[in-house]
């Protein structure tokens, strides 16, 4: 049976204890509800798979309580420093290579060279790293592919049974997971002058222009290859039922995700926001997708509709899972300038 612990200091003292004991404990970020274990301990990330039924090859994110500290596991170059230190603690994952004495077990990053790091903001999650003095593996809290979790309520739902304990911090005030950034070399670009966005999140493109100069490389999924870092399957945060996206009109048998007036006709809607604001959006994504497939499954409609949301600010990210949860590949954004 999974437990839920309560947000306060002994609640977090026990979720620390289990940490180290190698059991997996999920725990509030402030973009999802994370599914923590010891990343130094190959058999819990190892656990972390197969609680989540996730591909071996899709790697792990590994959350620090300081940038010191992940500096200590992944090389910063002078780009991650500066990035770390306008946006650490946030919403935003580095990839960086290994360091030759990275402690963080291999299969954490599915054997790759590289290692996805970042330092949560959320106040709960920072205080479960500093007791438990580790740093944490931490993909979203639910079955490969599925809808994250944004709520502790979310995450039983998912992976009752399947892991020691829930740490309850309540609602996810982002909603959407992390920015990941690659700021690794590659052969067309060995001097790292062109970071490459792998997926857009709680950091935006446009927060992170002054400091990327416009030269951010967005990496589009099609589903084939390998993975540069976490959270790049093409097919992700699905619902059970098929996504419409798009959608200028609703169909008799679709459930409306509406953003800003609903479309006439519909049956059942949840409302991201009436007043197109994107943060609210983002925020509320996956509590509605979640709702809207149970809900749309119970009143016998066969599909989903989403209403367009504009590709700026946090609506990048918003369409990213958007399409990944219709499984359509992610389309780049921005041309490579070496290629342009």
């Amino acid at each position: 049976m999974t437990r839920l612990l309560p947000p306060d200091a002994a609640g977090i003292a026990e979720a620390a204890a289990l940490l180290r004991a190698g059991e997996l404990v999920a725990f509030p970020t402030e973009t999802v509800y994370g599914l923590g274990a010891d990343a130094t301990n190959g058999k819990a990330v190892a656990a972390i798979f197969a609680a989540k039924g996730r591909p071996l090859f899709n790697p792990l994110i590994i959350h620090y309580a300081s940038a010191e500290a992940a500096f200590a596991d992944a090389m910063p170059t002078p780009l991650a420093v500066q990035l770390a230190e306008k946006f650490w603690p946030g919403p935003l994952t580095l990839v960086l290579e290994r360091r030759g004495e990275c402690r963080i077990a291999d299969l954490a990053s599915a054997d790759l060279p590289t290692l996805a790091v970042r330092v949560p903001a959320h106040p709960i999650a920072l205080a479960l790293l500093r007791a438990a003095a580790i740093p944490l593996a931490g993909p979203s809290a639910n079955r490969s592919g599925r809808v994250s979790p944004t709520r502790a309520a979310h995450v039983l739902e998912e992976l009752e049974g399947r892991i020691a304990a829930v740490l309850d911090g309540g609602d996810c005030p982002i909603g959407v997971e992390s920015t990941v950034l690659d700021l690794t070399p590659t052969p067309a670009d060995l001097n790292g002058r062109f970071p490459r966005l792998l997926r857009p999140g709680g950091v935006t493109a446009e927060a992170l222009a002054p400091f990327t100069g416009g030269a951010l490389v967005t990496v589009g999924i099609d589903g084939t290859g390998g993975l540069l870092g976490p959270g790049m399957l093409a097919s992700h945060y699905a619902p059970s039922l098929p996504l419409r996206l798009h959608a200028h009109d609703i169909g008799p048998d679709e459930a409306l995700l509406a953003f800003g007036p609903a479309l006439p006709g519909a049956k059942l809607v949840y409302q991201l926001s009436a007043t197109r604001d994107l943060g609210r959006a983002a925020a509320h994504l996956f509590e509605g997708l979640r709702w809207l497939d149970h809900e749309a499954a119970r009143a016998g409609l066969k599909g989903l509709a989403a209403m367009p949301i504009p590709e700026e600010g946090l609506g990048q990210a918003i369409n990213d899972r958007l399409m990944r949860a219709a499984h359509l590949p992610t389309i780049p954004i921005f041309p490579p300038p070496y290629l342009a």
